[in-house]
């Protein structure tokens, strides 16, 4: 023993394999220069749907969040990671195991053990108790449970950002789904509207004022506006379709979803600059971060793989020959001392699962790198949006009351004889158009409302003590 701890130091010297000079490729982009310089975010609660004052929308996101298979998958995800986190810290502990076995064997009579043993059958029974302690000499298991913890917080963030798309998902489907009620408003409001211009025009036919062309161009127009009370229903089932889905719910729930009564015009805290705090704020760039930290300590697991493994070894117990001697004193025996694996030469192996650790590392920054862009310009195209939309809904809305006056205007000059038809066609069309264009807006604004509210974070709050290293790669 005494010589083999003499000779350990220099063991350590000579035989280890040599480290290879691998370094990242890929830097983390420095959010000084990102342009995130508004003020921070403001704060929503978790269930930020609720400020919309329509019970349903609280129902349905309820049930969306319980049943969806998106968010049970990823919850799932997280209690594997979790559980893999688990297994690691385990194995930084002593492992104690009890082995036992019995055989019938041949003895060798030219091997070590003597007549009357040797060259007879024999009863050979063991049972001890083993201990096996990695000393991690190298922090090589402290980087795996380092890894496994990054990749368990990756795993729920990833939950929260699942729960976060499915709130945005489920809210954005229902102001759909009120997008097509009032458009199929629009269409009855416009049947109503072609029912009385039909009359009209078979009121002047009757009394020689029109020709027949007036009144067929009345029922063609007619017909068109009940081909689009039809698609507006259909539009509408679809809406409650994929709200049933997203709910986890199958067609018994189609019946039990009426139209919304949102209040679109609710005034959501929403930033007019990129939020300082934007990064922080998101639940799917903290998971990539966690990504990266993982990615560094899985390195440095592979790093620490070209120094020896050592453990400490004991073990405890009986051994003997013949049964009846297996469990008697002076078949006891013992031993403890340490085991070392040296890694002299593998043929490359341990430098190629560097370089694949490395190259790891370097796809996490890379993806993170990418998620941070991605969610400036997600949060600057729903700033964009929201500002642009809330202009051209205040002009969306003159468009409907000067048209409305003005289809008021020509469908009485028609009627009175003042005016032919085509003025009093072509002020309904526009005033069609208007009333289209104005429920789109108003709907595409609540939307990107939605969206500006999901890309600043929405209802998650990031733990205050989430404490994400930096990226290390000065160990090389």
């Amino acid at each position: 023993m005494r010589k083999l701890l003499s000779l350990l130091p220099a063991l350590l010297l000579t035989a280890c394999v040599d480290t290879p000079p691998t370094t990242p490729q890929v830097a983390e982009v420095k959010q000084a220069e990102l342009g995130l310089t508004g003020a921070e975010a403001p704060h929503f609660p978790q269930e930020w749907w609720k400020a919309f004052n329509d019970p349903q929308i609280d129902r349905l996101a309820a049930l969306t969040i319980a049943n969806n298979p998106t968010l049970a998958g990823a919850l799932a995800r997280m209690r594997a990671a979790q559980a893999e986190l688990a297994v690691n810290q385990a194995q930084d502990l002593p492992q104690v195991t009890l082995d036992g076995s019995e055989q019938r064997t041949l003895f060798s009579d030219r091997y070590i053990i003597p007549p009357p043993y040797g060259g007879s059958y024999r009863w050979f029974g063991s049972l001890t108790a083993n201990l096996n302690w990695n000393l991690d000499f190298w922090g090589k298991q402290a980087a795996l449970i380092a890894q496994a913890r990054g990749n368990a917080d990756a795993a729920a963030l990833d939950a929260q950002a699942a729960r976060l798309a499915l709130s945005g998902a489920i809210a954005q489907a229902y102001v759909n789904l009120l997008l097509d009620y009032q458009n199929g408003d629009i269409a009855d409001a416009t049947v109503a509207e072609r029912e009385g211009i039909l009359r009209i025009s078979q009121g002047r036919f009757g009394a020689g004022l029109e020709n027949g062309s007036a009144v067929e161009q009345a029922k063609s127009l007619l017909s068109i506006a009940k081909a689009d009370q039809e698609r507006y229903a259909a539009a509408r089932e679809m809406d409650i379709h994929a709200i049933a889905a997203l709910t986890g719910q199958g067609a018994a729930a189609y019946t039990t979803i009426t139209r919304p009564r949102p209040n679109l015009d609710v005034a959501l805290p929403l930033p007019d600059r990129l939020p300082a705090d934007l990064l922080a704020r998101r639940p799917d760039i903290l998971a990539a971060k966690a990504r990266v930290e993982a990615a560094v300590q899985g390195r440095e697991a592979a790093h620490a793989d070209f120094y020896p493994d050592i453990n400490l070894a004991a073990l405890a117990g009986f051994q003997a020959i013949g049964l009846s001697n297996l469990l008697s004193a002076n078949a006891f025996t013992m031993g403890i001392g340490p085991a070392i694996h040296l890694p002299i030469f593998d043929a490359g192996q341990l430098k190629a699962q560097y370089a694949r650790s490395t190259a790891d590392l370097d796809l996490a920054v890379a993806d993170y790198n990418g998620a941070v862009l991605n969610a400036i310009k997600q949060t600057a195209d729903a700033m964009t949006q929201v500002r642009s939309l809330a202009v051209q809904r205040a002009r969306q809305q003159e468009a409907v009351t000067s048209a409305q006056r003005a289809f008021e205007i020509a469908q009485e000059r028609y009627r009175s004889g003042l005016a032919t038809q085509l003025p009093m066609l072509t002020a309904e069309a526009t005033l069609l158009q208007a009333r289209s264009s104005f429920a789109g807006v108003a709907a595409l604004g609540a939307q990107q409302r939605i969206t500006l509210l999901l890309t600043v974070g929405g209802g998650f709050e990031p733990a205050h003590d989430t404490k994400i290293a930096k990226q290390d790669t000065s160990h090389d």
